[in-house]
């Protein structure tokens, strides 16, 4: 079964160049439900906007495949009175990339495009000769003269705003954008729902394919939704580092590259038993896999399913991802195949009655 097809392609293009800022996931959801919706029998939305397609719906037991569909961004935090525009996170953004980079700021109006600016390398002397770039002291110019004139263009104290590069496909072999940080995880479970639909695979029980928000402020979408479905197994997937890049520490942070197939993590909040299924399907099905380890939580959904309601069985499959948080993050055409591989045979593998107790 090719995961690669022209309308696939075509929508993870639409989808990952579309803004999906925490909190303001509407648009992206949108733009993912109506691709899935051939390949589910049913599709919801929960109060905070996670989205998820249902496979046959009203069984007993029931699995979660999930991703998170929300992108890093910032806040208008506080507007000078000579018309600059400074921020605050929403999510994990790094001030060290900002300047230079232009932006949209979403307002009630419409989209304002502006910039964060900084000082030309020869006017940085002195004591400000090592000037870097921090949360006080980037900005942005919208080319206002005062701050009457931002206001009048509608931006105001609490609009979000994004960066706007988009994806490319760099040397045949790797996909280059921002927000690959999530969304590639929800074009990966939407393509698992296309093939179970396509090869007319019948699960033994009930499937929810789930895109959740608000991952970038602490899993709260994974929370949220855990609740809601209670299901009895959730497979995961997130990024992790790729750490065969300048500057990162293998020994420290686990020794993972892009090309080499996805991440599968051992950590506590791991179980073993489903694990095990994700293993065995790789091995079965010849599918490349990398390991690594997390010390205390994995940082990811996982998390919040595994020690939600008494605790849900989960794993986590992850895609090597250089350059995380930038709007430059790279991945692995190959990996992005092989990880909604590995999440397609992983499902047929599992049962209602498959142990779930250690011991």
């Amino acid at each position: 079964m090719k995961v690669w097809e022209k309308d696939s392609e075509a929508f993870l293009h639409k989808y990952l160049n579309n803004t999906s800022p925490t909190g303001f996931e509407t648009s992206g959801q949108k733009i993912w439900l109506e691709y899935l919706k051939p390949y589910v029998d049913e599709y919801h939305l929960d109060n905070y906007g996670t989205a998820y397609g249902v496979v046959n719906p009203g069984q007993e037991f029931s699995v979660v495949i999930e991703a998170h569909a929300d992108e890093i961004s910032w806040f208008v935090n506080y507007i000078s009175d000579d018309g600059y525009i400074y921020v605050i996170r929403n999510g994990g953004s790094d001030p060290i990339i900002a300047p230079s980079k232009t932006v949209n700021i979403h307002t009630p109006k419409g989209v304002v495009r502006g910039l964060f600016g900084w000082p030309a390398i020869h006017v940085r002397r002195g004591k400000d000769a090592s000037l870097s770039p921090k949360l006080e002291n980037i900005f942005i110019d919208i080319g206002a003269k005062n701050k009457e004139e931002v206001l009048e263009m509608g931006v105001h104290v609490g609009n979000v705003i994004t960066f706007d590069d988009e994806l490319e496909l760099l040397n045949d072999s790797f996909y280059m954008g921002r927000a690959l940080d999530n969304r590639i995880g929800g074009w990966c479970i939407s393509q698992v729902a296309r093939m179970l639909s396509e090869n007319k695979d019948k699960l033994p029980y009930t499937l929810y394919i789930v895109n959740a928000v608000q991952e970038e402020v602490g899993l709260r979408g994974a929370e949220m939704i855990a609740a809601t479905l209670k299901p009895n197994i959730a497979i995961v997937t997130d990024v992790c580092h790729d750490t065969s890049t300048p500057m990162m520490k293998p020994k420290e942070q686990g020794d993972t590259k892009a090309g080499k197939g996805p991440v599968i993590t051992y950590a506590p909040s791991i179980h073993y038993n489903v694990l095990n299924k994700v293993i065995e399907a790789a091995e079965e099905k010849e599918i490349p896999f990398q390991r690594s380890a997390s010390s205390r939580s994995t940082g990811t959904d996982t998390d919040a399913f595994a020690y939600t309601l008494g605790g849900i069985p989960s794993v986590l499959i992850s895609l090597p991802l250089r350059y995380m948080h930038t709007t430059v993050e790279m991945a692995h055409k190959d990996d992005i195949e092989n990880v909604s591989k590995l999440m397609y045979e992983t499902l047929l593998k599992i049962t209602p009655d498959m142990p779930l107790k250690y011991f």
